[in-house]
């Protein structure tokens, strides 16, 4: 009986199945039927557990409920989409006079209004230059090397590439020339694209990268005179000269299959060489048709770029924006100047990064402190949060009197915010719901899935997680005994995230050694997290299985974590922990915000000649600590996860000088010998302090 039981469930799954992600079917309907039809998999809310028995060590398998009985491979509606080149063609053809890529920056560098390209201009484009690359010899296969910012051209490029079945190559152009040479050699790459700003450094290193054939040069008048190259057999040509080349003889696609590779995406480490991810087309295609269960754009959203479009973030984004026949905007090349781009742009879709969310949260925050309606902003955002919980409908009231103001500042058209890269603050998640009337959504991923491994869902106000799986892909969890992480812990089970399924890379290229360190025989991804699985399937980072370190107690400290939560702090514009297990103590280089420093100083009366002198005075060291204390006590954190001095500084932690990744993360290496006077001053301070109260004793 019980047999025939679970053979006529599995026969009606099946069925279901069949019909799941067909064009006519009522998915919702349908996914309701498979829940409370079989009792072969446990719901967890937006997650399902599957039946297998987890070996020792390891929690059960989790999907989303999108997909409980089959990975996602595609789009739900569009099955003939297996290739970037794919998803494009389609866009081109439906939405062939929609606006699409658009930039305010003209060609004499000046700013302006916003002038747009649409799919079909971009589409005639992308033949072009890769009929260009055809003619010059580049053959089929070849690596490509992207080596600028964000611009037009940069999507017209990979376009081209998808579509003659070339291999992207994105170089960071924070990199470093080193860093730039070894990535060029190790991919063989034969022609960069670059901007003539990068475009001297890249001639004078002709001989350190035999491999290059062609050099296009981005930007700058037609008829510009360019240099030539230093080498023999090296071409260098203008974006624009390409592009007329191409259009004189264009050549017939070289369309690529699922299984070619798309692109090389080199990640930047915080030590050694990078190491380049292969992701294939049919990876990158699951990965963003997953993601179409979660996320719904349209034609009529606009969506801004400026995150690195070297990094997989920003490059997964710009695969969704032709699928809807969304518009994007390029940023004019300025982080300083991004919000005046916004406000230009006014786009309905934001995705960033935590650290510019901690940014603006705090700047309007701050903002509201200094215009005395302090006490006005927090009776509206109750209210409005509130309804927003419930499910009501706030009153119009708190827009017209708070938050139309502050939505301006964002251009006044957000409706979707998208974070990821690090944890953002429930708080800040809370102020932007509130602030913006707009879903905000975090999720988590990495360059070795094609980008997302889970996402919130869009009517999941919970916060402090990052969603369920990503419908693409599989999670489970493995014990980490040394640190106390284990399957079987309780309330919830902990341990390392591990990912498999259409969106994992093949592996590093030529790289067999980290390959099998990140990937097992089983094709599990080990991604490197801790995770924890929350009610309802939702999974949370807790922890970096590398950036720990074990203090001289013997207690284990996850600075990042911590750099997280002194974020919120109001002088606190960047933050580095350090500790050792030879001391006993945490010590924090800040970055102030200078906008906050100033009026604090004024309010205080301190005198000052220069920012540096205030920086360096005791009453400033002590109003930034205890500042620090407060937001670590509110934030629950452990006696020993307090930071016990702190040097402050006006320089920001950037790319230029070496203290973050072009993904924004901490070099804890660099920053730590960039720091190690200060952060020796720190402890010697430290250990004078304990002295000096044991005499006392």
């Amino acid at each position: 009986m019980e047999e025939n039981r679970v053979i006529s469930s599995t026969r009606r799954l099946g069925v279901i199945t069949n019909h799941l992600f067909s064009e006519s079917a009522d998915q919702p309907s349908l996914l309701r039927s498979v829940r409370t039809s079989s009792q072969l998999f446990s719901e967890q809310g937006y997650s399902v557990v599957l039946p297998q028995i987890s070996q020792e060590g390891e929690s059960n398998i989790y999907r989303s409920v999108h997909s409980p009985l089959k990975l996602i491979t595609t789009f739900p509606n569009h099955p003939e989409i297996s290739t970037l080149h794919d998803n494009f063609e389609r866009s081109a053809e439906i939405f062939r006079d929609e606006r699409y890529l658009g930039t305010r920056v003209g060609v004499d560098g000046s700013v302006g209004e916003y002038r747009w390209m649409t799919y079909g201009e971009a589409a005639t484009a992308r033949s072009s230059i890769g009929s260009g690359l055809l003619n010059h010899g580049i053959p089929k296969g070849s690596c490509i090397g992207l080596y600028f910012i964000n611009r037009p051209e940069w999507m017209i490029v990979d376009h081209a590439c998808c579509a003659y079945s070339y291999v992207s190559v994105p170089l960071y152009d924070t990199l470093g020339p080193d860093a730039v040479n070894f990535i060029i050699n190790h991919a063989t790459v034969r022609a960069i694209f670059c901007v003539r700003q990068t475009l001297d450094t890249l001639l004078s290193s002709l001989s350190k990268i035999p491999s290059v054939r062609l050099v296009v040069v981005v930007g700058g008048a037609d008829g510009q005179m360019l240099p030539l190259p230093l080498k023999p057999g090296v071409e260098v040509v203008s974006y624009s000269e390409l592009l007329k080349q191409g259009q004189s003889n264009l050549q017939p696609f070289r369309p690529p299959k699922p299984a070619d590779i798309a692109t090389i995406c080199y990640t930047s480490g915080t030590t050694g060489n990078p190491k380049g991810a292969v992701l294939s087309h049919g990876g990158l295609i699951a990965n963003v048709a997953g993601a179409t269960y979660k996320i719904i754009w349209n034609t009529s959203d606009v969506y801004i770029s400026y995150l690195p479009l070297a990094h997989i973030y920003e490059r997964y984004h710009q695969i969704m924006v032709p699928y809807y026949g969304t518009a994007v905007g390029f940023y004019q090349g300025d982080n300083t100047k991004l919000l005046d781009d916004m406000v230009q742009l006014r786009p309905t879709i934001f995705c960033s990064v935590p650290r510019l969310f901690n940014k603006i949260y705090a700047s309007i925050l701050n903002s509201i402190k200094a215009s005395g309606r302090e006490k006005l902003f927090t009776a509206s955002f109750n209210a409005k949060k509130q309804s927003i919980m419930t499910g009501k409908n706030p009153s119009p009231t708190w827009d017209d009197v708070i938050f139309n103001n502050i939505k301006e500042k964002l251009g006044g058209r957000v409706r979707f915010m998208f974070s990821a890269a690090a944890p953002l603050s429930p708080d800040v998640m809370d102020f932007l719901r509130v602030c913006f009337d707009g879903h905000v959504i975090e999720a988590y991923g990495m360059t070795e899935n094609s980008c997302m491994i889970s996402c919130m869902d869009a009517n999941d106000y919970l916060n402090g997680h990052v969603g369920s799986p990503n419908p693409a892909c599989e999670v489970k969890l493995v014990d980490v005994p040394e640190m106390e992480y284990t399957s079987k812990d309780r309330p919830y089970p902990r341990g390392e995230i591990c990912v498999r399924g259409p969106t994992v890379f093949s592996g590093y290229f030529k790289d067999e050694v980290q390959t099998k360190e990140a990937m097992d025989e089983d094709k599990w991804l080990h991604t490197g997290d801790i995770g924890m699985w929350l009610p309802e399937g939702r999974l949370k980072i807790i922890d970096r299985k590398k950036n720990i370190f074990k203090m001289a107690q013997g207690e284990y400290v996850a600075p990042e974590k911590l750099e997280n939560v002194y974020a919120k702090c109001k002088f606190v514009a960047q933050c580095f922990i350090h500790g050792d297990s030879t001391k006993s103590a945490l010590v924090a280089v800040i970055s102030l915000d200078q906008d906050v420093l100033k009026p604090w100083a004024f309010a205080e009366g301190i005198m000052y000649e220069n920012l540096h002198q205030l920086c360096n005075d005791p009453r400033t060291k002590a109003a930034v600590l205890a500042d620090m204390d407060v937001v670590g006590r509110q934030s629950q954190l452990r006696g020993f996860e307090f930071a016990k001095a702190v040097t402050l500084v006006l320089e920001p932690f950037t790319l230029d000088n070496g203290l973050l990744t072009p993904t924004f993360k901490i070099k804890r290496a660099a920053a730590k010998a960039y720091f190690a006077k200060e952060i020796s001053m720190m402890y010697a301070e430290l250990s004078a302090s304990e002295t000096s109260e044991k005499k006392l004793l």
